[in-house]
């Protein structure tokens, strides 16, 4: 369907909704809502400033912590707006240029969460692999060029997906199945051909998610065969030890989002609900949980925290 001048019908607004059967009361919803964004940005902004603040923590390895908290404050921010409007204010319009604005800055603050957690499997394979030259490699200038390549990855590979959903006609309705714009629910609402959108979506969730979650797995492969070279038992628990932290933030990242991908695969008769929840579970539980896992795994967060209590 085409507009008077042949350009792509789009509607005006687009209709977000929250979560299916809870349209009624929500209120208690609201507050689950509030509390894990709550969490998640006062977490996070902890972990930046005590980074900052003290120069104990001015090495890589929170260097990439920091690349994390403030990629998990962009991811949360960018929800933030339609998520409140919806669940606290009852507002369900969100217009369709904002809506690609939203999808694109979700999107791409969600990859770059894959490529920094690589860039931290990286520097945990140095430091236990190389530990006699992990200063020499892991500068701050690599770590810099790291974090830009990490940037310039995303934002490059997710820049098309605005334009290639502004091309095409929506003519199945207007609702969404979230409180936020995602791909994959634009294209259940758009007609016409889809398949260059899902090809090229398919291509960015290999060309990410797999490749990192590929030589995540390759460099833990790597930093076990070092470890269980160690003669000590006591030197291999130490060793791995400092690797717990990340392979929880990992595990927190990847498992949301092998849960949403088999149940799209396996489970096509799933009830609305369980795709809903799955999304925000992969949305909103790993920028809540990193600070705490970091805090509590990690001494030298959790010295600095104490640190604060202290002269407070």
């Amino acid at each position: 369907m085409r507009g008077l001048n042949g350009t792509p019908f789009q509607p005006a607004s687009l209709q977000l909704t929250g979560i299916p059967g809870m349209q009624t009361d929500q209120s208690w919803v609201a507050l689950i809502f509030c509390i894990l964004y709550l969490i998640s940005i006062i977490g996070n902004l902890i972990i930046l400033a005590l980074v900052f603040r003290h120069p104990a923590l001015h090495q890589p390895m929170y260097y990439f912590l920091s690349m994390l908290s403030l990629n998990d404050l962009g991811v949360s921010l960018s929800t933030l707006p339609t998520v409140l409007a919806t669940f606290c204010f009852n507002y369900h319009r969100v217009g369709f240029d904002a809506c690609l604005v939203q999808m694109f800055f979700i999107h791409t603050f969600s990859f770059m969460e894959s490529g920094i957690l690589l860039a931290m499997s990286f520097d945990r394979f140095v430091a236990i692999c190389d530990p006699l030259h992990y200063a020499t490699v892991l500068t701050n200038s690599c770590i810099m060029a790291m974090g830009l390549g990490i940037l310039t990855k995303s934002f490059t590979t997710l820049f098309p997906f605005p334009f290639l959903v502004k091309r095409l006609d929506f003519c199945k309705g207007n609702v969404l199945h979230h409180s936020y714009c995602l791909h994959p629910d634009l294209m259940k609402v758009a007609c016409g051909d889809t398949h260059v959108n899902n090809i090229y979506g398919l291509f960015v969730v290999i060309f990410t998610y797999g490749v990192d979650s590929t030589f995540i797995l390759l460099s833990y492969a790597l930093i076990l065969r070092t470890v269980l070279a160690i003669a000590s038992k006591e030197q291999q628990l130490k060793a791995l030890n400092t690797c717990m932290s990340h392979i929880c933030a990992v595990l927190v990242f990847y498992v949301p989002i092998i849960a949403v991908s088999m149940i799209h695969r396996f489970w096509k008769s799933a009830p609305p609900v369980v795709h809903v929840v799955m999304s925000n579970v992969y949305l909103f539980v790993p920028p809540m949980l990193n600070p705490i896992i970091y805090s509590v795994k990690t001494k030298e967060i959790r010295r600095g925290i104490l640190k604060v209590f202290h002269k407070s």
